[in-house]
């Protein structure tokens, strides 16, 4: 028997639009949290109107991706009536999540000091771009997060210069790091009574996400380049050309390399004194991308992966999403749910909760809520 979401009696009041922090609500639904999205009534979230693509119902996938499990409500924050409503809504909730300009909320008398005097045990999340002191006046879009953020400046490569990720990966990674501060704050609350405020922002989110990256430069001064598919500090770990396509291979130690170079036929890679440790090659990156391409041109990129895999070497070819799909559903791993649709709408595929829990899994319950004024 599937026992009610973790979540379950956790109320969400969602003053948020966009992706970071609808993302973190969704997954918090997801779990079985009761989540209201506050909607203004001129059109709603943004995400509403971002298209194509559309799906068949006329409904922006973009809006579709991260407002599953979630209520509607559409109010206008500048009425005083919609405002008592709105702090109506608050007063039943455990959780309020915003991600206004630093100071809006405050304005509107919504802000953290206002509502946790009415009750001290709400757990309020605030998002950002850049924090809410000196960079409060910054507006938090992931593209300029990126920029400003070192991200662009180690992907892609020197020929093809900066380039942004193929997804707003710091608002994803954002949303992760406020679903975590709301969890971890609930269970204070639950030892002690006491709420309190939580706040990510996008430029602290991005520097804890660049991980090696970062503590490279944090330890050592260094200032990472763009490398393309090339790894820092470890080889060979990158892309490499094949018989047809490329495929990813990440030797990332001694053991794997020589399963590696066996693998292709190639033995004798392990004792050349310039392959002999990770350090060597490195060292000697592009002399060993030479013999490793030459050995691959021989099958396409599928033989390698299942050839390699069967070995233990950690390897893939670059797939298109739908091929990255279709692997997932021959991994048994579900990627996509069904949600069913309201008021006579066709049932909305999504894509699943990536968390599986073996007593409160995730569901889906409702799609994204249309918009009604």
């Amino acid at each position: 028997m599937i026992a009610p979401g973790a979540l379950a009696g956790v109320r969400v009041a969602d003053f948020s639009r966009v992706l970071a922090a609808p993302y973190a609500t969704m997954l918090m639904a997801d779990l079985g949290a009761e989540v209201i999205k506050v909607e203004r009534p001129d059109g709603g979230d943004e995400t509403r109107a971002w298209g194509p693509p559309w799906s068949d119902d006329g409904e922006s996938t973009y809006f579709l991706s991260v407002n599953r499990n979630k209520e509607s409500r559409v109010l206008d924050l500048r009425s005083e009536v919609d405002r008592a409503e709105a702090l109506d809504l608050v007063a039943g909730c455990d959780v309020v999540v915003e991600n206004f300009r630093a100071g809006t909320m405050e304005r509107l008398g919504l802000g953290w000091e206002e509502l946790s005097a009415r009750d001290p045990g709400l757990v309020y999340c605030s998002i950002t771009g850049f924090g809410s002191g000196a960079g409060a006046d910054l507006p938090g879009y992931d593209l300029v997060a990126q920029a400003v953020g070192g991200l662009m400046s180690v992907t892609g490569s020197p020929e093809s210069g900066p380039l942004k990720s193929g997804v707003a990966l710091v608002d994803i990674i954002t949303g992760l790091h406020a679903t975590i501060g709301i969890l971890a704050a609930l269970r204070h609350r639950e030892r002690t009574g006491e709420g309190q405020r939580v706040e990510v922002n996008l430029l602290s989110s991005l520097l804890s996400a660049l991980a090696n990256q970062a503590s490279t430069h944090v330890v050592t001064g260094a200032v990472p380049q763009a490398m393309g598919n090339l790894h820092p500090s470890i080889a060979p770990y990158e892309v490499f050309a094949t018989a047809d396509r490329p495929v990813a291979i990440a030797a990332a130690n001694d053991k794997l390399f020589r399963l590696l170079a066996e693998g292709i036929g190639r033995p004798e890679l392990v004792d050349d004194p310039r392959f002999v440790s990770n350090a060597e090659r490195v060292a000697h990156r592009a002399v060993l991308t030479a013999e490793l391409e030459d050995a691959l041109a021989g099958h396409g990129a599928d033989h390698w992966f299942d050839l390699l895999s069967s070995k233990g070497v950690p390897c893939g070819p670059i797939n298109d999403l739908g091929q990255a799909f279709e692997l997932a559903r021959t991994l048994g791993l579900d990627p996509v749910h069904e949600v069913p649709g309201e008021d006579g709408r066709a049932p909305v595929p999504t894509v699943s909760h990536p968390i599986s829990m073996s007593r409160t899994p995730a569901t889906y319950r409702t799609a994204p809520p249309p918009f009604v004024p």
